[in-house]
């Protein structure tokens, strides 16, 4: 990885004794959508199942906007997917009235419609459950048994939940464009270029509060005055104290310790977890009062990621890899715990996001 301010981040579990190489080809890194629901049948939207490699999500949905004669806004879907890939992913039209286009006629060797249905509303950012991951990581080398035993403190313990490189940028070029942002250099702006950029500096910040925590050693351990989240959920409550019950809670993954996407309100947090905050943050004025203007509102992010159905094969010089993550959350956040990786693909921040 290459390391920049946003990446120099300390690791749950020791730092990686292996290296490897990932994004060799598309197919080295497959994404499948988790919906949270089944189509219904019938409505005025149709959801099609979408299979893209090496495409950026946002090209596909107006791509499907021209072929169906509608205009792009009455194309959506749940998350943006990564484009150096191959990923499956759920995509709706509003076709109000008009015929159902025979969506066999557009595929190519980019895309193709895997199955499509009827439903009653449009398909919403983050009405999903989660991402199931396979990831071939070539050039593999280092300690297997160092790899075997960070893998299985993930699946017990869960990873911290970094935002990924992606987030940021190249060479942080989304936070160099949010400090022009906020100086007042960057004008006329896309709302969706400066929703980037927003998100950058959120995430940014987040992020040094989850790695002060793992420094730390208490980012899976709870603090008086900690927010607590329920698992797949926004819902959060103050815990002042940290009783038997919350404790068990935790070690179930039933509720997560939470970290702040900073923005206008009270911090939501109080007692010790409220004074590392602050103390973490106190150099940080210029990118708090930045997305204070911007009208951004406080909001919690759980510190701590589940990984679920973790399965791994090592063949050779070749590391397979799968596993489950909750919706918005990154599958580079687990990579980075295990190797050393570098990746042969050029990132676009813009064009590519968490899956």
């Amino acid at each position: 990885m290459t390391e920049t301010e946003s990446t120099i981040l300390p690791f749950a579990n020791g730092a990686p004794q292996c290296t490897g190489v990932i994004r060799t080809t598309p197919e080295d890194f497959r994404v499948e959508e988790i919906l949270g629901f089944d189509p219904d049948g019938e409505g005025e939207h149709i959801l099609l199942h979408v299979e893209k490699r090496d495409s950026n999500t946002d090209w596909i949905a107006g791509l499907l906007a021209r072929y169906a004669g509608v205009l792009r806004a009455d194309v959506s879907y749940a998350g943006l997917k990564d484009r150096h890939a191959v990923t499956r992913q759920w995509f709706s039209i509003r076709l109000a009235g008009k015929p159902e286009p025979d969506w066999c006629a557009i595929e190519s060797g980019e895309y193709r419609v895997l199955e499509s249905a009827r439903h009653g509303r449009k398909l919403r950012i983050g009405a999903l459950k989660g991402n199931r991951f396979e990831l071939v990581v070539r050039e593999f080398d280092g300690s297997v048994a160092a790899l075997e035993s960070t893998l299985s403190a993930i699946a017990t313990d869960g990873i911290p939940n970094y935002f990924g490189e992606q987030r940021f940028g190249v060479d942080d070029s989304n936070l160099a464009s949010a400090r022009a942002l906020f100086n007042g250099e960057l004008k006329r702006l896309k709302r969706q270029k400066r929703g980037f950029y927003l998100s950058a500096v959120r995430s940014f910040l987040f992020n040094k509060v989850l790695a002060a925590r793992v420094e730390a050693d208490n980012w899976n351990k709870p603090l008086a005055g900690e927010r607590m989240m329920l698992a797949g959920t926004r819902s959060n409550f103050l815990a002042d104290e940290i009783d038997d019950l919350i404790l068990d809670r935790h070690a179930k993954m039933d509720i997560h310790i939470s970290g702040p996407l900073w923005g206008r309100g009270m911090s939501m947090v109080s007692g010790a977890v409220a004074q590392l905050e602050q103390e973490v943050l106190a150099d940080q004025d210029f990118w708090c009062e930045g997305l204070e203007q911007f009208g951004l509102k406080m909001e919690r992010r759980a510190l701590r990621v589940p990984v679920s159905s973790l399965d791994w094969s090592i063949e050779g010089s070749v590391l397979n890899l799968s596993f489950t993550l909750p919706k918005g959350c990154y599958a580079t956040a687990v990579l980075r715990e295990c190797l050393d990786y570098r990746q042969l693909s050029s990132l676009n921040p813009l064009r590519e996001s968490r899956t």
